[in-house]
């Protein structure tokens, strides 16, 4: 039997450019925030059309690395992923 694929919630954040996507991930990478790029979920509408998802438990540390590097974003929504 095969296991079903589940949906889990994730913070997600948006960008208006791909800069500004890399960016986060380096200094999510560099506080060891879980997370990789992606494209932006359908549920929401997004600029360059990518996104930061990380799982929701890690939405504190996103949102604090987010203000101590400055780095602009478009927005931060919890949206339901596959793992």
């Amino acid at each position: 039997m095969r296991n079903a694929r589940v949906k889990k919630p994730h913070v997600v954040v948006t960008f208006s450019s791909l800069d500004d996507a890399a960016e986060c991930e380096m200094a999510a990478r560099d506080q060891g925030i879980p997370g990789r790029i992606i494209p932006v979920p359908s549920e929401i509408s997004a600029g360059c059309g990518m996104a930061w998802a990380a799982p929701a438990e890690a939405e504190a540390a996103l949102r604090a690395a987010l203000a101590a590097n400055d780095l602009p974003h478009e927005g931060v929504f919890t949206v339901d992923l596959y793992a």
